[in-house]
């Protein structure tokens, strides 16, 4: 059977977003615009991300048995991720709470609560369940950082190719990055990883030779509006962003790797992947909130199409090679 499937393993949280035309300052109370309540955490956003690309997708993590359980559950299966791989314990679960400005920009404080539950036994045995349909794993760092470090190692280990998203941004041992294949970090992520502040493409090469250095394959360093730097031992490419102008920018990370990650299980080039990844993340900024904003793959073709880019392939005015970034 053909491995064209994506496993996710990270977190699952209720999103609870209030939006308002700024943020308050420290101490201070704002009068907000809208409210929402939607399926949200890193892992829940990328598994749904994959599966409105079209790959089939099954998400691996913990809720708790609380109101919230019906509301992501439910949230997930609304667009094809699969849940047999999902636990629910006698806990709470997690939310993440949101607070969204007019221009787009946002700041979010996530309590795990039942995702800091998942354990590397039911990882384990998640992986030994779907690894003859699935054929590319998504991680992130919204679950205890040792259950992402083993599902790298035992993904690696069952041929997946192992996508790692690190945020939110924390130390990891090095022996974990060997196990890697590509690393999507944005620049703020990649700054706290290397050491090297990443203001800029060439900078963000330097970054991403840091994690080619420690066993890492390829290394994608997204930068919003600037686009993102593709670094591998071959080359080092920045990609032009698809100009948008934001309403929400939550869940455009989660959007661009679950698209990429989709992309990767159909077996498509990986400059391929990455460009339709960038426009899934672009488009995910044009509506508020994490899961809802997250398009299908009619979209993300439409938009590729529209910048002249129909198969999403990376034309020569979309990207360029950065000679000397990894010195």
């Amino acid at each position: 059977m053909p491995r064209t499937g994506v496993l996710v393993v990270g977190s699952i949280t209720a999103d609870v977003t209030a939006f308002s035309r700024r943020l308050p300052r420290p101490g201070e109370t704002v009068l907000g615009d809208d409210f929402t309540l939607v399926l949200g955490g890193k892992g829940a956003n990328q598994a749904v991300a994959a599966a409105r690309a079209g790959a089939p997708t099954w998400m691996v993590g913990c809720v708790g048995d609380d109101l919230f359980r019906g509301t992501v559950l439910d949230g997930l299966r609304a667009h094809g991720v699969q849940t047999s791989e999902v636990r629910t314990l006698p806990e709470r679960t997690g939310v993440a709470h949101i607070r969204v400005d007019a221009s787009g920009e946002n700041d979010i404080v996530i309590t795990p609560l039942a995702n800091a539950a998942l354990t590397t036994d039911m990882v384990d045995a998640s992986i030994a369940g779907t690894r003859d349909r699935t054929g590319v794993m998504l991680l992130q760092l919204e679950i205890p950082a040792e259950v992402t470090c083993h599902a790298a190692r035992a993904g690696a280990e069952a041929g997946f190719t192992v996508v790692l998203d690190p945020a939110p941004a924390q130390p990891l041992p090095d022996d974990v990055w060997a196990h890697v294949d590509l690393v999507t970090p944005n620049e703020s992520e990649a700054t706290a990883l290397t050491g090297i502040e990443v203001d800029g493409p060439e900078a963000a090469g330097r970054a991403g030779h840091w994690f080619l250095d420690r066993g890492v394959r390829h290394a994608l360093i997204t930068l919003g509006g600037a686009g993102a730097v593709s670094v591998t031992a071959e080359r080092v490419q920045h990609f032009a962003a698809f100009p948008v102008t934001p309403v929400d920018t939550t869940a455009a990370g989660d959007a661009f790797t679950g698209a990429l990650g989709a992309a990767l299980a159909a077996g498509l080039d990986t400059d391929v992947a990455l460009r339709q990844g960038m426009a899934a993340g672009a488009l995910a900024t044009l509506r508020p909130g994490a899961s809802p904003s997250l398009p299908d793959l009619a979209a993300v073709r439409a938009l590729l199409a529209s910048a002249g880019s129909a198969t999403g392939s990376a034309t020569t005015d979309a990207t360029t090679d950065l000679e000397g970034a990894a010195s």
